[in-house]
């Protein structure tokens, strides 16, 4: 069975996801690599502010907030925690 591929940004509060891959380039994506967005990593949605954006993420035990523009460009699959 294939696993089905999502933007993060396509992603409800409370899931954990995957990442697969980071599509962004240059800087914003060197960034996201820095912050910790890399390949096979988990994500816990935690939570959206209250005009939608943007959304904190914990990823490796850190809280990190997205805009939906940067969250577009990350690949994920559900997963398991």
């Amino acid at each position: 069975m294939e696993d089905k591929i999502f933007k993060l940004s396509e992603c409800e509060v409370g899931e954990t996801v995957e990442i697969k891959s980071v599509l962004s380039t240059g800087l914003s994506k060197q960034r996201l690599l820095d912050l910790g967005f890399v390949p096979s990593t988990k994500i816990y949605i935690l939570r959206e502010s209250p005009f939608g954006e943007p959304v904190a993420y914990l990823i490796r035990e850190t809280c990190i907030a997205l805009r939906q523009e940067e969250s577009e460009n990350i690949l994920v699959k559900k997963s398991i925690l």
